[in-house]
C-alpha cells in the first residue's frame, strides 16, 4: 500500500493538473467557434472531468501486490 504522505503528494498533484486543465485560457482555446457543426467545449469538459475522476479513483484504490 502507498504511504500516506506519498498518496497526499499525488492527490495534490492531481488537483494541480485538474486546475490547469480547467484554466480559462486553455478552455478558451477549445471554445473557439467551429466553422461547421458543434463546439468542442462540452466534449472537452466531459472527457477532462472523467479523466480527473478516473485518476482519483485509481490513486485511491491502488493496492500493493494487486
Amino acid at each position: 500500500m502507498m504511504s500516506p504522505s506519498r498518496l497526499k503528494e499525488r492527490l495534490i498533484a492531481l488537483i494541480m493538473v485538474a486546475a490547469v486543465l480547467f484554466l480559462p485560457p486553455l478552455v478558451m482555446v477549445v471554445d473557439r467557434p467551429p466553422e461547421v457543426g458543434l463546439s468542442w467545449l462540452p466534449l472537452y469538459i466531459f472527457v477532462t472531468w472523467a479523466l480527473v475522476i478516473a485518476l482519483a479513483a485509481w490513486l485511491l484504490e491502488q493496492r500493493s501486490g494487486d
